[in-house]
């Protein structure tokens, strides 16, 4: 009975089953999947692009916004560009390097120039660099004429030599030398001349040549304190380079450079009106390579002379041609190849081939001072 009851009620149940296509459920679920696949990629490439579009807003916080993405799902991400760097500032830190600004003192010359300053008692090596103005040495003398006439410092700035006047009213005395700021001095030699446009000469920085009172040169080793023996020769007007390497002098009236073999000789006319006024000229400063001499003139009184005027080419026997206008009143060849042209205001400072490379004024103080010597 039961089994029947059963057997009925399973009948019914069959009835109300709705037949199941496997195929077409087989391929409703590819389809739901193929679905979820789409959507998880899609949430993928959005996710990598939002990335993308991120970082290249954060190197770029100037730049535009980027453009809304567009439907496809695939994209290349905005190329970034180099944010711009910011000029860099040049260094103000000092250099040792010769400015070429002008107006520059502190850069323009780099090394130390020693000026002479005179009173009727006293004479003073001012040692200027840069702003700087300071009194090294001082001379004293009563109204001396040889003092004053033959103070002179070595290319170096380490030395400086004088005459102290004798009993002769101001022809003769004695050669003192010391160095730069020390306290006395050491005798070379009596009876050396003070007479004359440049009584005392430097042969580079170590020897130095001076004139006895019959007229005879002599040269001494200022850094061993002696007399160098041997024939000085009967060159006149004698002017050395300031490492003692070349030499203008004049011989039988005929002006020239020399070095080891080297001999070469040049014919200078100085201007007709103002040659007039002086009793000649000669050379003042010459180049380390001997190719060029500046020339000053020569007082009708023996009294020193320091300055000079032009500049020769001895290898054309032509005066060089100087910029600026003014009056020149020096010109300082030094160790390095710079060319000091002094003026009536100040220093205009060139290069080996007479270009400017900068200028400083001097300060009025020193305008009137010989300038003796520049050390790099």
């Amino acid at each position: 009975m039961n089994q029947d009851r059963l057997r009925f009620d399973l009948a019914d149940l069959a009835e109300e089953v709705t037949p199941v296509d496997l195929r077409d459920r087989a391929l409703r679920t590819s389809r739901r999947l193929g679905i979820q696949r789409a959507v998880v990629t899609s949430a993928a490439a959005l996710a990598v692009l939002a990335v993308a579009t991120g970082t290249a807003l954060a190197i770029r916080p100037n730049g535009p916004a980027p453009a809304p993405a567009g439907p496809s799902v695939t994209s290349t991400a905005p190329s970034v560009e180099p944010t711009p760097t910011a000029p860099v500032e040049p260094s103000r830190t000092p250099s040792n390097e010769p400015s070429v600004e002008a107006g520059q003192p502190q850069s323009a010359l780099t090394g130390t120039r020693y000026y002479l300053e005179q009173t009727s008692t006293r004479s003073r090596i001012h040692a200027v660099r840069g702003t700087q103005d300071r009194v090294v040495h001082e001379i004293g003398h009563q109204d001396s004429r040889c003092e004053a006439n033959t103070v002179s410092v070595s290319p170096d700035g380490r030395r400086v030599v004088w005459v102290q006047d004798s009993t002769d009213s101001g022809v003769s005395g004695d050669l003192l030398i010391s160095d730069i700021g020390a306290d006395g001095a050491t005798t070379l030699a009596e009876g050396i001349s003070c007479l004359g446009s440049r009584p005392l000469r430097w042969q580079g920085a170590d020897l130095l040549m001076a004139q006895r009172k019959n007229g005879q040169s002599v040269l001494y080793d200022a850094a061993a304190d002696r007399q160098i023996i041997g024939d000085p020769g009967q060159e006149t007007d004698r002017c050395w380079s300031v490492d003692g390497t070349w030499l203008a002098a004049v011989s039988e009236g005929k002006p020239y450079v020399s070095a080891d073999a080297v001999l070469r000789q040049y014919t200078y006319t100085p201007p007709e009106r103002e040659a007039a006024k002086w009793d000649g000229w000669e050379a003042r400063s010459v180049s380390i390579d001997g190719r060029y001499v500046a020339v000053g003139w020569i007082g009708t009184d023996p009294s020193r002379r320091d300055g000079s005027f032009a500049v020769v080419d001895t290898t054309r026997s032509k005066e060089v041609d100087l910029p600026g206008t003014g009056e020149v009143r020096s010109v300082l060849f030094s160790a390095d190849g710079t060319v000091l042209l002094r003026r009536g205001t100040g220093i205009t400072v060139l290069d080996g081939k007479f270009t400017p490379v900068g200028t400083l004024a001097e300060p009025a103080p020193l305008r009137n001072r010989a300038l003796l010597a520049y050390v790099p």
